[in-house]
């Protein structure tokens, strides 16, 4: 998929997993119809001129997270289409391992990526070969990871209010419990030997990870944290930042709990986070597609400019050099800015997708289809990167037979055939009545968007 320099277009999707637009770092499957399905994709860095803006094409839903390898300054991203896809030049590679929304990604190093997602597993890549291994252990969406220093440990925040510590190399995880709602971000301490977790009640806790306990709390905000970051000079960790629901981005001391500086501007929630790689500058991207930086030396505020029209941001990341700003939202679309130059671009998601137009502009089924089916689904014949199979030829089509497409055994071999009447009786019932078993994660008002799947 080609990177194109100076060109706008849409990310397909509505969703981002719970903890993040509600009270929770990733709100996938919560947000604008309760659908979750979202993939992850490896892209190789293409170098960024000074004053160069650039798009990294692909994904067949909104960016929901993305990572850069220190090592090779590859890019990740984590999208709504239910795939992971590694970039080699402008060459994907899509793979498929998930089996819902995609939250979150990391690169181990770089040969190796985790990602997380709500089905509730964690997936260990192999970036060369392409194999990966499940990690399955919590009960509820998996909306944030983190990797040790040393590389030897992952950590996971959950919506089962749980965070996860997995062997990188193998091995039994073990669950630290201790919030009373769930984690949507984990950090690791420069030293490997302490974990922060973020949690939407409202908390952050800090883990000795020799006992496997809880030290302290580093602070206790009134509203859900979404995001958290934690930095310092040299190699002392000194200060977290985090962002709430409230719209608040906050500095907190971490060895006496002070806070040391709020950012407000009435934007709310923060949805993304990211620290440059020498820690100079802290980003954040909010829900009315706003990003922030700031200096983290002097903590002044560096750049704030609206980089999305429709939208939030949920996604940022630094490049390896610092030199560059890689965000996600709404759209299918990866856009890279120069750091230099950052309020100098036009915004992204300048127009409104399907799914968010106004119902009086539509008539009532070409409504329907936006709001419930059009997030997953294409009219096409080729079908696009969505999550769910295209509805071209949709009607006396066997459930579950389209070739190529990754069903669930519920639907292969169905003996339901859609028609107007058995789409009607969707819709009524809903795909967790109709269709016990499927893959789809939400209900209701999003029945079309994932009972066909």
């Amino acid at each position: 998929m080609p990177v194109e320099p100076l060109r706008f277009r849409i990310i397909s999707s509505f969703c981002v997993s719970p903890a993040r637009v509600f009270a929770g770092r990733h709100l996938s499957a919560w947000r604008l119809g309760r659908v979750a399905v979202v993939a992850i994709s490896t892209l190789c860095a293409l170098p960024a001129v000074a004053g160069d803006f650039q798009t990294l094409k692909g994904h067949g839903g909104p960016i929901m997270d993305i990572d850069v390898s220190l090592e090779s300054g590859a890019v990740a991203s984590a999208s709504f289409d239910n795939s992971v896809g590694l970039w080699q030049g402008r060459t994907p590679r899509w793979l498929e391992g998930h089996a819902a929304a995609v939250n979150v990604v990391k690169f181990i190093d770089a040969r190796r990526a985790v990602s997380a997602g709500d089905d509730n597993s964690l997936i260990l890549w192999d970036l060369e070969s392409g194999s990966s291994k499940r990690l399955e252990g919590h009960t509820a969406k998996v909306v944030g990871l983190a990797v040790s220093p040393d590389r030897s440990v992952i950590a996971s925040a959950s919506w089962d209010a749980r965070v996860g510590l997995w062997p990188a190399g193998g091995g039994d995880p073990v669950f630290l419990g201790g919030h009373t709602a769930g984690v949507n971000a984990v950090a690791f301490s420069r030293d490997g030997g302490r974990l922060f977790s973020a949690s939407v009640d409202g908390s952050i806790k800090l883990w000795d990870l020799s006992k496997r306990s809880e030290q302290r709390v580093i602070d206790r905000n009134g509203f859900g944290i979404n995001v958290m970051a934690i930095g310092g000079e040299g190699d002392t960790d000194t200060w977290l930042a985090y962002g709430s629901q409230d719209g608040v981005t906050r500095i907190v001391d971490i060895g006496s709990g002070d806070r040391l500086h709020d950012f407000a501007f009435e934007r709310r929630p923060i949805l993304a986070l990211a620290v440059s790689p020498d820690g100079s500058r802290l980003a954040t991207g909010d829900g009315h597609g706003f990003i922030t930086v700031v200096k983290t030396g002097s903590w002044e505020i560096e750049t704030d400019f609206r980089a999305a029209l429709k939208g939030p941001i949920w996604a940022l990341a630094f490049s390896r050099d610092g030199t560059v700003l890689h965000a996600g939202g709404i759209e299918n679309i990866v856009y890279s800015w120069p750091l230099a130059d950052l309020a100098d671009f036009e915004p992204m998601a300048t127009e409104t997708p399907q799914f968010l137009r106004k119902p009086e502009d539509m008539s009532n089924g070409e409504r329907q289809f936006a709001r419930k089916c059009s997030i997953c689904h294409a009219l096409s014949a080729d079908g696009g990167r969505k999550a769910g199979p295209t509805l071209y030829n949709i009607f006396g089509r066997r459930a579950g037979t389209l070739p190529g497409y990754p069903y669930s055994e519920t639907l292969t071999g169905s003996a339901i055939i859609w028609s107007e009447e058995t789409i009607d009786q969707l819709f009524l019932d809903g795909p967790d009545h109709f269709i016990p078993g499927s893959k789809c994660r939400c209900s209701g008002s999003c029945a079309t968007a994932t009972g066909l799947t």
